[in-house]
Parts: structure tokens; sequence; C-alpha cells
């Protein structure tokens, strides 16, 4: 132990796990050691090259908080979050695809009655939402709850606005008996992820954009049912192929209908053009 070189200390620092009480976490931190080791052997990673990287990730840590979450836009851009979401969401070919959950989901948001206005004055063009909630054989799933949540007109979230109390465009509704959920927002538009940081350097750095294509999210969850994570992407967007987050699913794109000014699809009438989205979910059984 005390004449340790570049080829026995991987196996060393293996040693000292083996009275892990957990298991798994042995399993985890083995793997994980053996894949660091393996990478600085195989870069001939330099000292300054390894402080760099402790440099960081430690902006990264000092940057996060309460309303930012870098080490969620970090594991998003390196497609850590796209690869583990994939990886643990193997459904039925008929379920709706799940993608990354972000960082700007808010516990608690506000409940609405189905058909209620989620964007609560956020900037945006008005948009009608319809859809259904199924089970993998087609029925109904009734009653199901729906978490929504999206940008602005600026790309931003309610939560990123300083100061900001009220949440805006996103909200909290339960579909009808027979599945069905409506409610209004405005249409979603591309945003970049926050890029003022040590993630937005790496991305510079490395000859990438921040952009994320236009879509609007969803958390879905009934009883007896896998809980279902996903975006619905607007159809046209110029960064559907080039996903900052690597989280779009040619299944998941949808058409973001207009219409010109005139009656809307609540019974109302506006006076400025609108859009509708139509999209059914369907939600894999639970095992």
């Amino acid at each position: 132990m005390r004449n340790l070189d570049e080829d026995t200390i991987t196996q060393a620092v293996l040693a000292r796990h083996t009275g892990a009480a957990d298991a798994r976490l042995r399993e985890i931190m083995t793997s994980l050691v053996q894949h660091l080791h393996a990478f600085a052997r195989d870069t001939r990673l330099t000292e300054a090259e390894w402080f760099e990287g402790i440099r960081f990730l430690t902006e990264v840590g000092h940057i996060t908080d309460d309303r930012r979450q870098e080490f969620i836009l970090l594991s998003d851009t390196l497609g850590l979050s796209m690869l583990v979401t994939a990886l643990n969401n193997r459904k039925p070919r008929a379920c709706t695809e799940s993608t990354v959950f972000g960082p700007f989901h808010v516990e608690g948001s506000p409940e609405y009655p189905l058909g209620a206005d989620v964007a609560n004055g956020a900037r945006g063009e008005p948009c009608y939402v319809r859809g259904r909630v199924l089970a993998l054989d087609g029925s109904p799933v009734p009653n199901a709850e729906l978490q929504v949540w999206q940008a602005d007109a600026d790309g931003l979230y309610d939560v990123q606005y300083k100061g900001a109390h009220e949440h805006r465009a996103r909200g909290t509704l339960h579909a009808d008996a027979e599945g069905r959920f409506h409610f209004k927002s405005i249409r979603a538009e591309a945003y970049p992820i926050p890029h003022d940081g040590p993630v937005g350097r790496m991305l510079d750095a490395l000859g990438r954009h921040p952009w994320r294509p236009a879509h609007l999210h969803f958390m879905i969850t009934a009883p007896g049912f896998e809980r279902l994570i996903t975006h619905v992407f607007r159809n046209g967007d110029q960064y559907l192929d080039s996903d900052a987050v690597f989280g779009v699913r040619r299944s998941l794109i949808a058409d973001w209908v207009e219409h010109p000014p005139g009656r809307t699809p609540d019974g109302g009438t506006s006076e400025v053009p609108f859009y509708t989205l139509d999209f059914d979910f369907v939600l894999a059984p639970a095992t």
C-alpha cells in the first residue's frame, strides 16, 4: 500500500470498498472509480486539466440555488439525463415516451379546474390545449393528475424572474371521468437554457448552442400506472434536431394549429390569432 503507482492505484481504491454495507452503493462506486481512472489514463490527464475540472465543478456548485440547478443543466447537456431517463423508462411501444424532467418543475403548483387559463398573465400568444389520458388498451384513465409548465414568450419560466412570487404558465389539473382534459395557456416558444454560467461557457467552448425547441412539459400520474414525465414539442421548430439537452423524440412532436381571430374552443371569442394543440397520452401500467 505504500508503493502505489499508476498501475496499482485503481485496485487499491477498490479494495477499500469491500466493507460497504450497501451492495448497490459498492457496485456503483466500484464502476465509477474504474471508469474515472480509465478516463484519466486514456486521456493522459494533466494536473492542470484535473485542477480546471475541479474549478469548473466548484463553479457549478456555487451558482446552484433554489431557483437555478446548474448540476441538472450539466447532466442534461452531457446527455446523461436523457440516458438515465431512457434506461429507466422502457415502455410498451404504444405508450407515450418519456423525456428529461428539466430544472424548472415546481412542487405544489396552483390547482386549476379544467378549461382554466394556466398562463395566469404570462406573455405569449393564446393556445388551447386538449387531449385524453388513456391506458394501453385505449380505455380512458379517469381523474389522472396533470402537472403542466412552460416558458413564456421571452423564453423564461416564472421561477427565473427575480422577486417573482406568483406562478405563471404552470398548474395542476385533473382529467375528467373519461380521461379528457383541456386548458388554456400560451404558445410554446424556443428558448436557451441558462448559459451565463459554467455550463454555458462549456457549451461555447465546444461550439454548441444552448437552445431548446419549443415545448410544453407534462407530468401525469394516476393510480395503477407508471408516472409519465414528458414534453410535447412544437412541429417546425428549428431546434428539433439540435436540442441542447437531447430530449426530442419523434413521437412527441405535434402541431400547434394557428387560427384567425374569432370563436375559441372554450366558447369564447378571441380578438387575436390563437393556437390549438391536441395530444393524447398513453400511460404504461404499473409494474
